[in-house]
């Protein structure tokens, strides 16, 4: 953990933000010599922050105890270069015990994902969430998806809270994103909130989020194509959009074209795409599963198909 405030550090990052998927050896255990070397692979490539053990990294799939010793081994790694912020869910009672283990492990913050299985009402979410913010010293993001989609009146009421800094959007509704950007600059002036695109490939909708402020985004891509997504991220900040547009119609989209064609593809062909780029990072866990064989084959032309972009471009 460092002392500067996680919202000030994430403001402009200087790279991608890097969700780090969860190593496995060949029994199913949690492989922590591999994850190190994921994670830190992943910091020396330009990573601005480690989000340790949140979806890509299947927090779903860990018992508590693997979700401390990933933390730990990604703040080891991070040795305080950049944040690392980790995952915490399922309901109330649970998402504190991993805030709190979390906090233990030394992480920067948290991604509070949506509470598990039930659909609350404004008041229970509001609730939800302030309890996990108020468990520990960690500033919190919380995670819009599922089913837990904010009005803006909702976001304005979890902006208040002083250890809630952001929110990060798996819904993709841009109508909801620039209300509850409006309403949380009309009501909390001068207050810095972040904002996250948090779709699976968030770089095919980077443009459109940019358009209302929102620079910040996971990139999953860059788990096993770190230069191609350091490239969009360079195009996107800088207002390259030609080389936006170049990447998006030759890699993005039709990497998310591939990543429809299964169901858990989002987590399932990004550890795939780690293998295929030499690091054994082990298969998925139950209730996921692995890709078809002829979908990793496509995989691997379009990683081709993209580093060939990067030269035509250099």
């Amino acid at each position: 953990m460092t002392s500067a405030p996680l919202a000030a550090r994430l403001q402009i990052p200087s790279g991608p933000l890097f969700f780090p998927v969860t190593a496995f050896g060949p029994d199913g255990s949690v492989d922590l010599d591999v994850y190190r070397a994921h994670v830190r692979r992943g910091i020396e490539a330009g990573a601005a922050a480690v989000f340790a053990c949140c979806g890509t990294g299947e927090f779903h799939a860990l018992t508590p105890e693997e979700f401390q010793a990933c933390v730990a081994a990604a703040v080891e790694e991070a040795a305080g270069r950049v944040p690392v912020v980790a995952g915490a869910g399922y309901g109330t009672a649970l998402a504190v015990r991993y805030a709190k283990l979390a906090e233990d492990a030394g992480a920067d913050g948290l991604l509070a994902m949506p509470p598990y299985l039930v659909v609350a009402g404004r008041e229970g979410l509001v609730r939800h969430y302030a309890q996990i913010a108020d468990a520990t010293s960690l500033d919190v993001i919380v995670y819009q998806r599922d089913n837990a989609v904010f009005t803006p009146e909702t976001v304005v009421k979890l902006a208040r809270h002083p250890r809630i800094v952001g929110l990060k959007d798996g819904v993709g509704d841009l109508d909801l994103m620039q209300r509850i950007v409006s309403a949380v600059r009309q009501e909390l002036p001068g207050q810095e909130f972040l904002y996250f695109n948090g779709l699976p490939t968030a770089e095919l909708t980077g443009l459109a989020y940019r358009g209302i402020g929102v620079t910040l985004y996971s990139s999953a891509v860059f788990c096993f194509a770190p230069e191609i997504a350091l490239a969009f991220h360079k195009a996107l900040n800088s207002g390259d959009d030609a080389t936006a547009d170049r990447l998006i119609d030759g890699f993005y989209r039709p990497l998310v074209e591939l990543r429809n064609q299964g169901r858990g593809y989002a987590v399932s062909l990004v550890k795939a795409g780690v293998r295929l780029r030499g690091l054994d990072v082990g298969e998925v866990r139950p209730p996921l599963h692995e890709p078809a064989g002829d979908h990793v084959k496509r995989l691997a032309e379009l990683i081709e198909r993209g580093y060939a972009l990067l030269e035509d471009n250099a």
